[in-house]
């Protein structure tokens, strides 16, 4: 068993690297677990819930997927193939942990779901962490709001946190009644953009994977390719 880690370039297709892999070489396949470590991740995430657990699924996919080798078709998507790998791993845990042989169906994306609405509002005010995370969205409004032009803000402030009417701010404020109506309209079209932007930068971010995840993932997987001499096998 080869066991040179990142021996090979790391730019190599798939391909090329699952065959080398295929022979039991484990440099290769280190660098197909540090390429795809983050989408399996985020995969296996989706359904398990669970950080710890979900790399406990992928580790135990990437053994199966390293025992499976001589059996990928160079033709096929090697990304696909491992994905496929890991849903498998993530619903078999969630058929054991739910003591069947059946999958929910709200896992596999059929059947009747829960109302969106209601599974997301579901005790948020009783959950220290949903308490945090209603602090933190607080202060990001807060300065988005605040970085709204003035004639904008203020509007925006009495119309959409105090919920003054049109008429009680155009009096407040000594303005037309459309004035209020335009400027409330462009503060809330200005602040959708700023929160819309900030939602892309935090999705790109989300289950965020690189650093010692990853690291350990890879390092825990050869070593029980290692201690175990577990090898690619076409049974």
């Amino acid at each position: 068993m080869k066991a040179s880690p990142l021996s090979h370039p790391s730019d190599l297709p798939d391909a090329e690297l699952a065959a080398l892999a295929a022979r039991a070489d484990t440099g290769a396949f280190e660098i197909l677990m540090r390429r795809y470590n983050q989408l399996l991740f985020r995969t296996a995430r989706s359904i398990l819930k669970s950080d710890e657990e979900t790399q406990d699924a992928v580790q135990e996919a990437y053994l199966n997927a390293w025992r499976a080798l001589p059996s990928f078709r160079s033709d096929a998507k090697l990304s696909t193939w491992l994905v496929r790998i890991v849903i498998n791993e993530a619903l078999g845990r969630v058929r054991k942990r739910a003591g069947s042989n059946v999958v929910p169906m709200d896992v596999m994306g059929g059947g009747q779901l829960p109302d969106p609405e209601e599974a997301m509002e579901a005790d948020q005010d009783e959950q220290p962490d949903q308490l945090v995370g209603r602090a933190q969205i607080r202060r990001l409004m807060e300065s988005r709001i605040d970085a709204l032009p003035e004639a904008f803000r203020t509007v925006f402030m009495l119309r959409a946190v105090q919920e003054l009417s049109v008429e009680e701010v155009a009096e407040s404020l000594k303005i037309p009644e459309a004035t209020v109506r335009t400027r409330f309209f462009r503060a809330r079209s200005l602040l959708r953009e700023s929160l819309s932007r900030d939602i892309d930068f935090a999705l790109e971010d989300a289950f965020s994977f690189a650093g010692k995840r990853c690291d350990s993932i890879v390092a825990n997987v050869l070593a029980r390719i290692h201690k175990d001499g577990i090898t690619p096998s076409d049974s």
